[in-house]
């Protein structure tokens, strides 16, 4: 690596240590992931697939373009090189070239999207773990690595026994149907292997696509196939924080690229459009983004889009908002566990230089620091609309992408995964108290 890959790797590390425990919808703030505390192996190791959130998995990318943004940047590669995490996006000059690569290109006439002109995109470890487990090559940015190592620990086998389902987090599952395929055969791949049904576990933004995934499934197939769905820290309602993304921009700390520079690349992804706010399960009257002009409800998204100067994220929101909107039961047992207990911000209020500023001042509820406990709870209406059982675990005061990583949540899924049924209600991850109810 020369000089300059050298300081690309130190100002990763920087970025990296600056976001620990930030609240950002950016999966990227878990640094060194801790280790899995040594386990006694189990002899109940069923088949295991993780589907990660947004931003959760490495993508890689081959260029060979017409045209560039900046003089500097390359050209043509022959080989494909990492684009999530691309070192070079911490590099100023670099941060254009990695926006021109990443970004989509929406066209509102096919209602479908294309990546840049001469840009290809490919997903790496499509069925392994290494891609969902660090996010990029040097190892720094751990996502689901403590997880991994907690199965393998207790018996699972990488690659083997539990497999990632990395994706195109940029495009929401209406323009993803090869991956929903490629989910299917690995299901089928790995019970007809196993002869045991198959769990799913998704975190956040992956527990859309899970849903969306199952409800897409004859329930025979569900039956047969599909042993359980564990649902980490879903914004099931959306998330608000998106909003903001969309409005001003947000680099959660990343101090080398300005908000209203990443906002370029976060409003060219359907997944943002497809993760608002869901009118009709959040009040009509809630105020979303507060501005002194005008205070913006779901039912004021095609103005918000408009005031933004992004009206293509209107024909977006116009694509995916009926998704998973309708909160279909999946039809498979489900344990839905989420964080609570923290300040969460569900109002952004913003002065006059709406939204060319970042927000001026919050209204907190009651989240995990990054989505709001209204929305992931919303899991609770499948309660009682499903023949298989729902089970919801509430860990007080645990940040939202800890879920991934904390001994607490890996051992209520290794208890899941033996067939263990006592599941708590709440957990204080604070003070080690759990709590439990029956009927639930």
């Amino acid at each position: 690596m020369g000089s300059a890959g050298h300081l690309s790797l130190v100002l990763l590390l920087a970025f990296l240590l600056g976001l620990h425990h930030s609240s950002g919808f950016w999966i990227v703030n878990v640094v060194f992931p801790p280790p899995a505390k040594p386990k006694v192996p189990s002899n109940s190791t069923p088949p295991l697939i993780i589907v990660p959130g947004n931003l959760g998995n490495r993508l890689e990318a081959k260029i060979d373009k017409p045209s560039l943004v900046h003089w500097l940047c390359y050209k043509k590669t022959e080989k494909w090189f990492p684009l999530w995490i691309d070192l070079n996006m911490f590099i100023p000059i670099g941060v254009d070239c990695w926006i021109d690569n990443i970004r989509l290109a929406y066209n509102r006439t096919t209602r479908r999207s294309s990546n840049s002109p001469g840009v290809q995109v490919r997903v790496p470890g499509f069925g392994q773990t290494y891609s969902i487990e660090y996010l990029d090559y040097n190892r720094l940015a751990g996502y689901f690595y403590t997880m991994v190592e907690h199965l393998v620990n207790v018996g699972y086998i990488r690659n083997e026994t539990v497999r990632g389902a990395p994706y195109d987090w940029r495009v929401a599952p209406n323009e993803n149907a090869e991956y929903l395929a490629k989910l299917q055969n690995l299901v089928e791949e790995m019970y007809n292997q196993y002869q045991e049904p198959v769990y799913l576990v998704g975190h956040s933004m992956g527990c859309h696509y899970v849903l969306y995934f199952l409800n897409q499934q004859p329930q025979a197939w569900k039956d047969k196939y599909i042993r359980g769905f564990i649902s980490l820290g879903a914004p099931w309602g959306g998330a608000v924080k998106v909003l903001r993304v969309l409005a001003s921009g947000e680099n959660d700390g990343l101090s080398m690229i300005s908000n209203l520079k990443i906002r370029e690349e976060q409003r060219m992804v359907t997944t943002n459009a497809w993760m608002l706010p869901v009118e009709g399960i959040w009040p009509s009257d809630h105020v979303f983004i507060s501005t002194p002009n005008f205070n913006y409800t779901t039912k004021d998204y095609q103005r918000f889009f408009k005031d933004i100067d992004n009206e293509e994220g209107w024909y977006m929101l116009e694509d995916t908002k009926n998704l998973t909107s309708d909160l279909h039961p999946p039809g498979v047992e489900v344990w839905c566990m989420y964080g609570m207990g923290l300040p969460t911000a569900v109002t952004n209020i913003y002065d006059e230089v709406f939204p060319n500023g970042d927000p001026v001042d919050f209204v907190y509820a009651d989240g995990d620091g990054t989505v709001d406990t209204f929305s992931m709870s919303l899991c609770k209406r499948w309660v009682g609309k499903q023949e298989k059982p729902v089970h919801i675990t509430e860990f007080r005061g645990l940040f939202h992408l800890d879920m991934v990583f904390h001994e607490k949540v890996l051992n209520q899924i290794q208890d899941i995964l033996e067939g263990k049924s006592d599941t708590p209600t709440e957990v204080d991850v604070r003070t080690d108290t759990e709590y439990r109810r029956s009927g639930v």
